[in-house]
């Protein structure tokens, strides 16, 4: 079973910045591709940002792109979700999840694709 704990997430004022953490307890977690997403309060799970299995493909959602920046380190069996220029309206808890990746350029591009998530980080922006 591959258990994801996502990290780093806090109160944060708008144009302010956060790194969060999406650690994986996998030993072959360089065969999952993984990406973030978010829920806000009565909304539907909203999908942001994915990295294939070897790092090398990236894939953002319009709403994130410019500002977001997703990496890897597979070493550390760990994802990073670099996010600047934060708004308001990206308040929410923070999901990173994982899929078993077959192909080492693929990566999801919605919420359906992945197979396991974490228990979510609250991130607060205030204006």
């Amino acid at each position: 079973q591959v258990q994801l704990a996502e990290s780093g997430g806090e109160l944060v004022q708008a144009g302010g910045s956060l790194r969060l953490s999406c650690a994986i307890s996998e030993r072959t977690f360089s065969s999952y591709a993984v990406g973030w997403s978010r829920q806000a309060p009565g909304k539907e799970r909203e999908f942001l940002a994915s990295i294939s299995s070897s790092g090398g493909r990236k894939y953002y959602t319009d709403s994130v792109k410019g500002r977001f920046t997703i990496s890897r380190e597979n070493g550390k069996d760990t994802v990073y979700l670099q996010m600047d220029g934060l708004k308001p309206e990206d308040t929410g808890v923070y999901f990173c999840g994982a899929a078993r990746a077959y192909d080492s350029s693929w990566y999801p591009i919605n919420v359906g694709q992945h197979e396991y998530w974490g228990q979510g980080t609250q991130v607060t922006v205030s204006s």
